[in-house]
């Protein structure tokens, strides 16, 4: 079984700045890590290698330096990665991300189970995940939290909702994308961690991946940040404490007096 992990660098929460020209994220000069969530995505991956010997693929779409979070999925025991970088994927918005990564895991040609975490923390869309397997034609799952193995060409998955928990079987080849409860992230080794300083990690481009510049990208994406803002501070917030029968008392008041229609 061949496994494709797909994850994403993204800037540290605590120094997101926004390009005040293209209202895109600041990426250069910017300390980034791996979207916790696909930390998630790589640790599924590596249950399932433990238990039936699978091979692993990480990938990333970014500039140069997300070569960084490759090799620290690589630390943790993945197999193989590669990176998509060229300067015609910038600015792109998750229909030309779902396009580059579709394309990318169909060149590789022979994945079996195409692995994303939830959403990433940068734009918390969820949409790249089932975009994917709209283009690969693959049958998808999301919010996964548990994945086993029935035999070479079928996943029982459990599946979370607002209602429950749902049990699904998926034939393969298939995409899901997972939640954290599919398992902590292991810690990389020191075997891995050599391993993953000395590996060459093949970089692929446009050309590489047989698309048109203007399929990609910013000039390939259908929507834009027209405008980004902080909202306005309120200063008329009103903090409601004590048992929850004064609560209740409390809102009911606040609300009657602020001329809510019904009330």
């Amino acid at each position: 079984m061949h496994i494709a992990v797909c994850i994403k660098q993204v800037p540290d929460t605590k120094n997101v700045r926004i390009d005040p020209d293209t209202h895109t994220l600041v990426r250069q000069g910017v300390e980034s890590i791996i979207n916790p969530f696909d930390l998630f995505a790589v640790e599924a991956a590596l249950k399932i290698k433990d238990e039936t010997q699978a091979t692993i693929t990480v990938l990333t779409m970014g500039p140069p330096q997300a070569d960084e979070a490759l090799r620290d999925a690589l630390s943790r025991g993945v197999d193989d990665a590669v990176l998509l970088s060229d300067r015609a994927f910038a600015g792109s918005d998750t229909w030309a991300t779902s396009t580059t990564l579709a394309a990318a895991v169909r060149k590789m040609g022979d994945v079996d189970v195409v692995l994303c975490g939830k959403q990433a923390v940068d734009g918390d869309t969820a949409q790249v995940g089932p975009e994917m397997a709209t283009f690969l034609d693959m049958p998808y799952a999301t919010f996964v939290k548990k994945i086993e193995v029935l035999d070479g060409s079928a996943l029982k998955i459990s599946r979370q909702t607002d209602e429950g928990v749902e049990i699904w079987k998926l034939p393969t080849p298939c995409l899901l994308t997972v939640i954290k409860e599919v398992g902590e992230p292991r810690l990389p080794s020191l075997r891995h961690k050599m391993r993953a300083k000395k590996a060459t990690i093949p970089v692929w481009g446009v050309a590489d991946l047989g698309l048109a510049p203007e399929n990609v990208g910013l000039s390939g994406s259908f929507t834009q940040v027209v405008r980004v803002f902080s909202p306005p501070r309120r200063t008329d917030r009103v903090l409601i404490q004590g048992p929850i029968e004064e609560q209740v008392e409390q809102l009911f008041r606040h609300l009657k007096e602020s001329k809510v229609p019904g009330l």
